[in-house]
C-alpha cells in the first residue's frame, strides 16, 4: 500500500526560537512581511541570511 501525506524533505525545520517584540518593532514587522507577501518568520531567516552573507563578505576581503 503506497504511503499518503506529505513527502519528507531533506533538511526539516525542527527546532523553534521564541523572540520577543516590542508593539513597534512587530507591527514593523507584520508591515514588512505583507508588503512583500511574506511570513514574519521568512522575513526573519531572510535577514538572519543577509547577515551571514555580510559577515562571510567581510572574511573573503
Amino acid at each position: 500500500m503506497p504511503r499518503t501525506g506529505r513527502p519528507k524533505v531533506d533538511n526539516p525545520k525542527r527546532d523553534r526560537v521564541t523572540i520577543r517584540f516590542s508593539e513597534e518593532q512587530i507591527s514593523q514587522l507584520e508591515a514588512y512581511a505583507d508588503k512583500y507577501h511574506l511570513k514574519k518568520a521568512q522575513v526573519l531567516m531572510k535577514g538572519f541570511e543577509e547577515l551571514l552573507r555580510q559577515e562571510e563578505a567581510k572574511k573573503s576581503k
